[in-house]
């Protein structure tokens, strides 16, 4: 399971599977994910579907690679829990800034936890499985290989397991935006956003300054006014957001380990080294 997938999410999404199957079951698809057997996957609010290639079974009479229908539904969360669980995350800076960074916070099922809800698959009951395979078992193999694609796609983008479960990113970047700290830095962002605006030169224009006046020598050298003892650079609030937007494995991130992870480790080398520089 670990060599199948490299994130927390799509680790735990097949765990959580085989908690509640029977041995064995969930596994028998990972082969299916692998060998390119699943055509046609799209996932949509609440529902994933597939058209799986199926085996050659003479023994059957199959003598041709048949071609199997499955459907994945999710049980939604009410409306009225997402609603509590956007205004808990909306007030904890750590997990409105990652998720509006696009970023997924790893202790986000902590809390929905505490609130009572999960993201998670916990039981039968958080999805419904059907294949059109004539094997009378669920999950089927055809129904495993799908899911290991699911816990390939959530490596990719784990914001999907919030439209399994019934809400878009878009509409929980707009609710956490609505927040007072989603709103903050929603304002920080825009001014990262900004286009480039037109400049009439490439090169910087000179400019004629009038010559100020000094009091003599001393005043020249010194200048009137003493310098700070001590100047300290300007704190950003949202530190590093572009290298945050590519994300945990951006395209070109080919290790297993978390690419924000590396560069995080690094800012801090760096920050450690140079504090007293100045």
């Amino acid at each position: 399971m670990a060599k199948f997938s490299r994130t927390w999410w799509g680790q735990n999404f097949i765990a959580a599977l085989d908690q509640f199957t029977v041995s064995g079951r969930v596994s028998r698809g990972r082969s299916y994910a692998r060998g390119g057997r699943i055509q046609n996957f799209v996932s949509n609010i609440g529902v994933v579907t597939a058209l799986v290639i199926g085996s050659i079974n003479p023994y059957f009479g199959v003598y041709k690679e048949p071609l199997y229908t499955t459907v994945i539904e999710f049980q939604p969360i009410s409306t009225a829990k997402w609603t509590a669980a956007i205004a808990f995350i909306a007030s904890r800076a750590g997990l409105v800034s990652r998720l509006l960074l696009k970023e997924m916070p790893g202790n986000i099922e902590d809390a929905f936890a505490t609130l009572g809800l999960n993201l998670l698959p916990r039981s039968q009951k958080d999805f419904a499985a059907d294949c059109s395979c004539p094997d009378w078992s669920n999950p089927c193999k055809h129904i495993a290989g799908v899911y290991y694609r699911v816990a390939a796609e959530l490596d990719r983008d784990p914001f999907l397991l919030f439209e399994l479960r019934g809400l878009s990113r878009n509409n929980l970047h707009t609710e956490l935006a609505k927040s007072p700290l989603g709103q903050a830095l929603s304002a920080e962002l825009q001014l990262e956003q900004q286009p480039p605006q037109p400049v009439s030169s490439y090169y910087t224009q000179p400019k004629t300054m009038p010559i100020r006046t000094t009091d003599g020598l001393k005043g020249f050298w010194q200048g009137s006014k003493r310098l700070p003892q001590a100047i300290s650079p300007p704190q950003t609030l949202v530190p590093g957001i572009p290298v945050k937007k590519q994300g945990d494995f951006p395209a070109f991130w080919q290790r297993d380990n978390s690419f924000i992870e590396v560069m995080d480790t690094l800012y801090e080398q760096v920050r450690m080294k140079n504090q007293n520089v100045l």
